[in-house]
């Protein structure tokens, strides 16, 4: 082939390539003017472990949507400011993560992640719940789920107003302790669904109290975990089938490798 013929040919290529380059973009500002045009139709939420916790509804998010972000049902779609509306819904306390996105019908989508507490603390009249992390929020009406209560003399300055995490480094240590204490009954089965309450006492001593039995068990400082549950273990093995059922109302495991009844 001569040196024209590949010039031909070759204009031949660019004009094809033109071509369909021109039709893409042609097609690209079709879909993008039709995206631009779709209005937005309404919301619907998904709570991802709604069968496990219930501690924000569908109901709360549409609220939170309509009083903290404004209006979106009829809203061009590209208008809607997600990021801002997701900032928004994490803000809330009982909400971990949130994810916003439309479809193409105009539909905006919520996809919401609960925070999962792992103990509730009792303070007065007031009931707070903390998750694994140690973030603390207020229970509302209606909102509950089954973790231990540790009650009596808290050391946190609580109201309802409480967000986050505790804001002094004692409080902060304390809680890691207590979610570490709640996190190894959590990893134990047996201690999970017999333990329901912790009781704090004045000097600081945890009283933990079982679901069944009479007897109450002086846990102490929230140290030497596994031995001091050990201990709790020895005497529902050992000593309960010796002596027999609700014989004592305390069982002290503070101390190395002793247990004192009364």
């Amino acid at each position: 082939m001569n040196s024209s013929g590949k010039i031909i040919r070759t204009i031949l290529s660019l004009s094809a390539l033109g071509i369909i380059l021109v039709c893409l973009a042609v097609s690209w500002g079709i879909s993008r003017s039709a995206r631009s045009g779709t209005l937005c139709s309404g919301i619907e939420v998904s709570i991802t472990d709604s069968t496990e916790s219930r501690f924000v509804s569908g109901k709360d998010i549409l609220e939170y949507i309509s009083e903290d972000y404004g209006k979106t049902e009829g809203i061009p779609v590209e208008n809607l400011d997600l990021d801002r509306m997701e900032q928004m819904l994490d803000s809330r306390s009982a909400v971990l993560k949130s994810e916003a996105y439309c479809t193409k019908d105009g539909t905006l989508h919520i996809l919401i992640t609960q925070r999962k507490p792992v103990m509730r603390l009792q303070k007065g009249s007031e009931g707070f719940y903390v998750d694994r992390e140690g973030y603390i929020f207020p229970i509302r009406p209606g909102r509950s789920g089954y973790v231990v209560v540790i009650d009596g003399n808290i050391p946190l300055e609580l109201d309802k107003t409480t967000r986050g995490k505790a804001a002094s480094e004692k409080e902060r240590l304390w809680l890691e302790q207590l979610t570490g204490l709640v996190g190894y009954m959590d990893g134990h089965r047996i201690w999970e669904d017999n333990i329901v309450q912790i009781h704090v006492r004045e000097n600081g001593d945890l009283v933990l109290i079982p679901r069944e039995g009479k007897e109450k068990f002086i846990f102490g400082k929230p140290d030497r975990i596994a031995e001091k549950f050990a201990l709790m273990d020895c005497y529902y093995t050992n000593i309960v089938p010796a002596r027999g059922n609700d014989r004592y109302r305390t069982v002290d495991v503070r101390y190395d490798r002793q247990i004192i009844c009364k």
